[in-house]
């Protein structure tokens, strides 16, 4: 499954998943449903580039939005806003990707933010949509990470990491999200939206 065949499948999902009636389940059921439609090696290969697209915005500019945006964020909570900034589809992933502060033009941030709400963008089922789906159609004593593990070997990767550790990544530039100011200037649009929030 190679990155366009990826977000192919994640646009469908947003569509409705197989039945393509939008609303009528969740993202991350829709996604899913779709997943376990395919091969056990399709899942196991949707796997492989969701941790290559997650990883690719473990930055701190980006980590930085993530946390004007939820009031805050440890490291757990930024694996979920990751997955859902995959959940939002290719664009939105590649405008974040290109410049975090343009989430504040998303409409699901704009309205946490007049609502005080902290839940925008942190999705973190889709983090395990490929574990369900594989055990949805997997025969009586297949695990998925034990094949995880398998399929990573078998693509010359080291077996004994975690799922989308993002731990070889370059993060860019560290600075403190607690700094007003530094987080002004690197992020405009959302330290105006939401630093009020933050700090009150």
């Amino acid at each position: 499954m190679d990155t366009d065949r990826f977000w192919t499948v994640i646009e469908s999902a947003r569509a409705g998943g197989p039945d393509g009636k939008p609303g009528d389940k969740p993202f991350d059921e829709a996604l899913v449903d779709l997943l376990a439609a395919l091969s056990k090696e399709d899942i196991l290969e949707f796997q492989t580039r969701f941790d290559e697209i997650h990883d690719a915005v473990y930055r701190w500019d980006v980590w930085a939005a993530a946390y004007l945006i939820g009031g805050g964020c440890s490291d757990d909570s930024f694996m979920d806003f990751r997955a859902g900034l995959i959940a939002l589809g290719r664009e939105w992933y590649e405008r974040t990707a290109a410049d975090p502060d343009s989430l504040a033009e998303h409409p699901a941030v704009i309205e946490a933010a007049a609502d005080g709400g902290y839940e925008a963008l942190f999705y973190e089922e889709v983090n395990y949509v490929a574990s369900t789906a594989f055990e949805r159609v997997a025969a009586v004593g297949e695990d998925f990470y034990e094949e995880w593990k398998r399929h990573r070997c078998a693509q010359g990767e080291s077996g004994d990491g975690g799922l989308g550790a993002g731990a070889e990544a370059d993060m860019g530039e560290d600075f403190d999200f607690d700094d007003g100011e530094e987080m002004s200037r690197r992020l405009p649009r959302l330290a105006a939206l939401c630093l009020n929030e933050l700090v009150a």
